[in-house]
């Protein structure tokens, strides 16, 4: 059920009568998110139902238990059951496959050709996000940085609420479960900033993600790369990526608005960074929070010295790789990243003062991000290698100058609009830069654009995939 389906829309229309109906009464409220969530989830596959409601009432019950431990031990305990539990789960159906492929084949390059079984899993949608999000709660209970829940249909409302299951924001405990324990009606305020939110986003992904991912197949289906090609198809992805992940964020907020919810930003105008460190400050904030809260300050951070600073770095962005996806070119660009914030680190390139440096600056980074989507898009890491050899072919394939055009057409009118809500203010809290007759127009144009591209069929979001 995706959010640009007409069936979604049937869906959201009768969940937000009925939410209308039950949001004073809070327990009846969260019974009906649960329902209704859990319906959202089991259209993709009943099958894999069981694993959210399973993930979810093992962390409410440690949670419990760890705070009821007598010892630190036992707290300790209780805590590894969970963290075992979470990541045990997401290692079999995610990463079981690829572990043992890559076991063969470093074999098989040694000259042993050992019979391993093959490992193949369908990937239930969501898992990374609600397992991360489940398992940060039970770690913020030992940390004893919040209590466990007393309400289990509140926690499973927190775990599996449909806005932002399948693909985040990764919401944290702190901020999110305790917004199942009132009601706020979305009020006039909240209706408006919700419609801004889901006309951005719709706008993103049926004007901007859909068309731009289409230029960037063709780039990446070359048989012969050529340095044209793959620069048009890193910027074709680049525009796809952050339309569809970004795209669906906003729509994810926009919806929880009108419910009366408040989620996290999880983009601020990434692109518009002016170092990879700001890029990571910006871009798919809920995961990089996540790994520096739960990964990378625990490992020790930056207090034992820039070379186990640098190390804490490429481990927790290997991970961070890894966590989008069980192969080597997904791992190969967590580890261009890391790498790259530890050169800029050590160079002083993370924090650029005065205008040349910060546009020297801005540049850098689009670079850096780009060579990135290329380790990522690819399908494999020959292909990102050949690919990166085909950047010295100065000749350009036919479908190239269409491709450009398209590209600009369509990204464009998302850089403006990027650009001006920076620099005036977003319409979702009704910026006062924006003059009513504005805001009436730049709506109507977005509206449009979403009416006059919205798909025939069903385009999947990328990081349904992770």
């Amino acid at each position: 059920m995706l959010f640009h389906s007409g069936v979604f829309l049937q869906f959201f229309a009768a969940f937000l009568l009925l939410h209308s109906l039950a949001r004073r009464q809070v327990a009846w409220r969260n019974r009906l998110v649960v329902a209704a969530s859990w319906t959202f989830y089991a259209w993709w596959d009943w099958r894999f139902l069981g694993l959210l409601v399973g993930s979810s009432l093992l962390d409410y019950g440690l949670a419990r238990a760890i705070e009821a431990a007598p010892d630190e031990r036992a707290r300790r305990r209780w805590l590894w059951a969970s963290v075992a539990g979470n990541l045990g789960v997401l290692g079999v159906f995610k990463y079981a496959g690829f572990f043992v492929d890559s076991l063969a084949r470093g074999l098989a390059a040694l000259g042993w050709e050992p019979d391993l079984p093959t490992l193949r899993f369908i990937l239930p949608v969501g898992i990374s996000f609600y397992t991360f999000q489940s398992l940060s709660y039970v770690i913020d209970v030992h940390r004893r940085r919040l209590p466990a829940s007393r309400d289990p249909v509140a926690f499973l409302a927190y775990v599996a609420f449909f806005p932002q299951l399948v693909a985040g924001p990764i919401e944290r405990a702190g901020h999110l479960l305790p917004q199942f324990a009132t009601v706020r009606p979305a009020g006039s305020d909240g209706l408006a900033a919700g419609l801004w939110l889901l006309l951005r986003g719709y706008f993103k992904k049926v004007f901007v993600a859909d068309p731009s991912g289409a230029v960037a197949d063709i780039a990446f289906g070359q048989s012969t790369p050529t340095a044209a090609g793959t620069l048009i198809g890193v910027a074709a992805f680049g525009l796809q990526v952050y339309g569809d992940f970004g795209g669906y964020s906003d729509i994810a907020r926009g919806l929880a608005r009108w419910l009366g919810f408040d989620l996290m930003v999880n983009f601020d105008r990434p692109y518009l960074a002016r170092s990879l460190r700001d890029f990571w400050h910006r871009w798919h904030i809920s995961l990089s929070g996540w790994l520096r809260d739960y990964v990378y300050i625990p490992l020790g951070g930056n207090r034992r010295g820039p070379a186990r600073t640098a190390i804490h770095l490429v481990l927790t962005f290997l991970l961070a790789g890894l966590w989008h996806g069980a192969s080597w070119h997904f791992v190969a660009w967590g580890a261009w990243h890391g790498l790259a914030l530890v050169a800029e680190r050590r160079l002083g390139l993370d924090h650029p003062t005065g205008p040349v440096t910060r546009w020297a600056g801005w540049l850098l980074t689009l670079a850096l991000v780009g060579y990135g989507w290329l380790l990522f898009r690819a399908v494999s890491l020959s292909q990102a290698v050949d690919m990166t050899r085909s950047l010295v072919r100065l000749d350009a394939p036919a479908w190239a100058a269409d491709a450009l055009v398209n590209l600009l057409w369509f990204g464009l009118p998302l850089a403006a609009l990027e650009v001006w809500e920076h620099r005036r203010g977003s319409l979702e809290t009704r910026a006062p830069a924006w003059p009513a007759a504005l805001q009436a127009t730049v709506g109507g144009v977005l509206l449009f654009a979403i009416l006059r591209y919205w798909p025939a069929g069903e385009t999947p979001f990328l990081y349904f995939q992770f």
